[in-house]
């Protein structure tokens, strides 16, 4: 097993770390609680699955992991995230623009799964095929009529059809895939905990790949990633008592995948060294020094 395998696997075993697969504006997210029922299926590689969503990951050669953390101008405290990313002649997926069945999802995490139909939405996304999974044959008429049509092309009712029928979301890239099966949550409603998905044309129509905010190396595209246990925060995202191993845990995912500029600047704001060569001269330069403004006088780990 190789050093990315493994590190990979860690966190899928860890109930608080929180993955996601997918592109800016369409993209699926997975997570469970601790407590929660969860299967590592042996035939799936680096796989789990729950109740309510399911992912693989594929180790791929040209998988590079970019580690890296963020922060407003205004924050009183900071994200940490790993990138999976790979280089942007290799990431690219069907991309394709109309309704289009697929046939049975061979592929799906759960063996169960794997009679269903699947249909690519049609999204013309760089690194994702966004696609549902069903059984349901009133739901899989009324797509069948819509393909080779717009998803968003309200005279054929797909959309509308989708949304009342909540069917599985699958969300497929190069370096593997995440499933979910939660309902949609109607218009207006608080997403679900748990494993969700979200499709936003505002967001799509910027053509990124990835927020703006996160400092991706050009020459690489985000096709998921993943965001370990925070030092602050608890697994449902509130504050909690800081917890220094967290905080050198990912220290050290910095240190082997992260930009070593941009951790140079950090630390020289969080140690207070001063120097030409590390004042913050750009956008990710000023974000890597305000995390180590927050970070400052921070407890080590035993």
């Amino acid at each position: 097993m190789t050093e990315v395998q493994a590190l990979l696997e860690r966190h899928l075993r860890s109930p608080e770390t929180h993955w996601h697969i997918g592109t800016f504006g369409v993209v699926a997210e997975f997570m469970r609680d601790a407590d929660e029922p969860v299967a590592f299926p042996d035939d799936g590689g680096l796989a789990a699955f729950t109740a309510r969503g399911a992912i693989r990951l594929e180790a791929t050669a040209d998988l590079a992991l970019f580690a890296y953390e963020t922060a407003a101008s205004r924050a009183k405290s900071w994200g940490h995230h790993v990138a999976l990313c790979l280089p942007r002649d290799a990431c690219a997926m069907n991309r394709r623009k109309v309704i289009t069945e697929l046939g049975r999802d061979h592929q799906a995490v759960r063996a169960d799964d794997r009679r269903c139909l699947l249909f690519d939405l049609g999204l013309d996304r760089p690194q994702v095929d966004a696609c549902v999974r069903t059984s349901d044959l009133r739901l899989i008429d009324i797509l069948r009529r819509a393909e080779g049509r717009s998803f968003f092309d309200a005279s054929h009712g797909a959309l509308t059809a989708v949304l009342k029928a909540s069917p599985h979301r699958v969300f497929m890239t190069r370096i593997g895939r995440a499933e979910v099966f939660q309902p949609i949550p109607a218009e207006g409603a608080t997403t679900p905990p748990g494993p969700h998905t979200h499709v936003l044309p505002k967001l799509m129509r910027t053509g990124r790949t990835h927020a703006a905010n996160a400092p991706i190396p050009e020459h690489l595209a985000p096709c998921g990633g993943f965001a370990p246990p925070h030092p602050y925060r608890d697994a449902r995202g509130l504050p909690a008592p800081f917890d220094p191993e967290r905080h050198a845990s990912f220290q050290s995912l910095l240190d082997r995948f992260g930009d070593q500029r941009l951790v140079a600047v950090k630390r020289a704001a969080a140690y207070e060294i001063h120097g030409d060569d590390l004042k913050p001269l750009t956008r990710p330069e000023r974000m890597a020094a305000r995390v180590g403004a927050l970070q400052r006088g921070l407890p080590t780990a035993p």
